[in-house]
């Protein structure tokens, strides 16, 4: 059911956390679906050198919020703004059917904590 990325990026997720002086932080979800995803990236010169997540979910919820973080940092703004759901996927090695709506959580946190990024910084 669920490939070895998604079983190792769920028992050991990686990027776990707050990150104290994020200038990029977003939440999305919702408690009724059962998967709430928390974003925190730090961005310099354009580039996020660092992404954490906070994730209430299920083992699929908690593996693309560490995929997606993998992925994200070293990108620019722009590049990460490219990273769909499908990419997030990808890296996992697929998802089953029933959790694809978990990548696209993944897609939307990187998005919305970019969006406030952008709101403070112009």
């Amino acid at each position: 059911m669920y490939s070895e990325k998604v079983l190792d990026h769920f028992m050991n997720p990686r990027n776990v956390g707050e990150i104290e002086d994020a200038n990029g932080v977003a939440q999305v979800g919702n408690a009724k679906c059962g998967d709430i995803m928390k974003m925190y990236l730090k961005i310099e010169n354009g580039i996020i050198v660092d992404a954490k997540f906070k994730t209430f979910g299920c083992g699929a919820a908690v593996a693309t919020s560490s995929m997606a973080t993998e992925l994200v940092k070293g990108k620019t703004i722009e590049e990460a703004l490219k990273i769909t759901n499908k990419a997030v996927m990808e890296a996992l090695d697929g998802l089953p059917a029933q959790k694809i709506h978990c990548s696209v959580l993944a897609e939307e946190a990187i998005k919305a904590a970019i969006e406030d990024y952008m709101s403070k910084n112009n």
